[in-house]
């Protein structure tokens, strides 16, 4: 199965192809193309990422992303050089049914048909409407069984673009479409390792075995999710706050560091960690380390390096490597004694971590150590889609079509707040 994915939740705009096969018990995937546009330098200067910016750049890069699948693996089969997608409707109307099902090829008329649809669904995407109109007036149908999207959590005016995106190539194309739920895609993203160049020999669709609890730390998120099989779910605990990365973000801000701050106090722990650095009379808490659920809450932890950097004033750059180090050292404490107890108390044969914190090498370092200890296998996603990427949504589409049957041009709606329960 050949799967067109495309994922808008927040500020990478990603598509990608991949081919599927074999079932929930053994899925295989292997990437044919994939093609991502960040927008991390745009927002920089907000501190953080700005909805109706994102939305705006969206719009902008669809069309071109998909052009990038197409010239690079030739996603459709032909070009149609006197074919006009126009932008009225044919008086002739023609039953969308009608087509060549020996050349998969879409007639004109049937193209024609579809325009008022299509303009009515993004009519607030003109931007998109004319790129996505001069794509389809020179491209047949391509080569694919299924499209599928992310439909949340998210920001809610990303999430439609991209839906709304999904749901004008479902239609012209009469390709099937299925709504993503973004964080089963993290879930999913350790399904398959393939480095550049690899042959099919090399790519590495690990087995899971169940239950498997994943960890899900990102910018906006931080849940522990229990897994009973492929598509049941269960989010055992989650922040009541700030989310992992989010936190990360603010105390950056307080320290002065730039956008995306991650990656600025994790250089400044490890230069800690490597300069031996004293321990300080600094001590910050251990949000709800030790409440007897699987919840987290970091807005404390904040909130008291806050209150740090108000009482020193003036700090020297060896004292942010310190604020640095005990933060994230705190963010550990905290990750590692909520995953030991929901490691204990369900019997959990693997453990999936997923979202973009899992870069930060301290905290995965920290997650192997444990897992050791616990004798179970880990399982992390190659870094590449450690972030937010279309890759993983394609594969959790292809394990929802287990589950719910894609048709063409399905009612969905953008969910911000979209739960994994099932």
């Amino acid at each position: 199965m050949k799967i067109l994915s495309i994922e808008t939740s927040c500020d990478e705009t990603a598509l990608a192809i991949i081919e599927a096969e074999g079932d929930l018990d053994n899925p295989k995937f292997e990437i044919i193309s994939e093609a991502l546009n960040s927008q991390i330098d745009i927002h920089k200067e907000y501190g953080g990422v700005f909805p109706a910016v994102a939305k705006r750049e969206h719009a902008r890069n669809l069309v071109p992303l998909l052009e990038e699948l197409n010239s690079k693996f030739q996603i459709t089969k032909n070009q149609i050089p006197n074919s006009k997608f126009q932008t009225e409707s044919n008086s002739n109307k023609i039953p969308d049914q009608v087509r060549d099902d020996k050349t998969d090829e879409i007639p004109e008329q049937v193209l024609n048909d579809k325009t008022d649809e299509i303009q009515k669904l993004l009519e607030r995407e003109p931007q998109l409407t004319e790129k996505l109109f001069s794509f389809l007036e020179t491209h047949e149908k391509p080569d694919l069984d299924l499209i599928t999207v992310t439909s949340g959590p998210g920001l809610e005016p990303c999430l439609w673009t991209g839906i709304n995106f999904a749901k004008a190539l479902s239609i012209v194309w009469q390709i099937p479409l299925l709504p993503v739920n973004h964080m089963e895609g993290h879930i999913s993203s350790i399904l398959i390792n393939q480095n550049r160049g690899s042959t099919k020999s090399e790519i590495r669709n690990p087995k899971i075995n169940f239950p498997t609890l994943a960890l899900l730390i990102s910018g906006g998120h931080t849940e522990l999710v229990l897994i009973k099989s492929w598509g049941k779910y269960e989010v055992i605990g989650q922040t009541k706050d700030d989310a992992v990365g989010e936190a990360y973000d603010k105390v950056a801000r307080l320290l002065g560091l730039p956008y995306p701050g991650g990656p600025e106090i994790a250089k400044l722990a490890e230069e800690a960690r490597e300069k031996d650095l004293p321990f300080s009379e600094i001590s910050f808490p251990r949000p709800m380390v030790n409440s007897k659920d699987f919840d987290f809450s970091f807005s404390g932890l904040k909130t008291a390096v806050l209150y740090k950097t108000q009482e020193l004033g003036e700090i020297s750059d060896d004292m942010k490597k310190i604020i640095a180090r005990e933060f994230e050292q705190a963010i550990v404490d905290v990750l590692k004694k909520k995953v030991t107890d929901a490691i204990d108390q369900f019997d959990i044969k693997n453990l999936i971590v997923g979202g973009g914190v899992i870069s930060n090498q301290y905290i995965r370092k920290n997650l192997q150590e444990l897992v050791e200890e616990k004798d179970i296998e880990v399982f992390f996603p190659e870094q590449k889609l450690s972030t937010d990427n279309a890759v993983m949504i394609g594969m959790a589409g292809y394990l929802k079509s287990f589950r719910e049957q894609a048709v063409v041009n399905p009612e969905i709606k953008a969910e911000g707040n979209l739960s994994l329960n099932s």
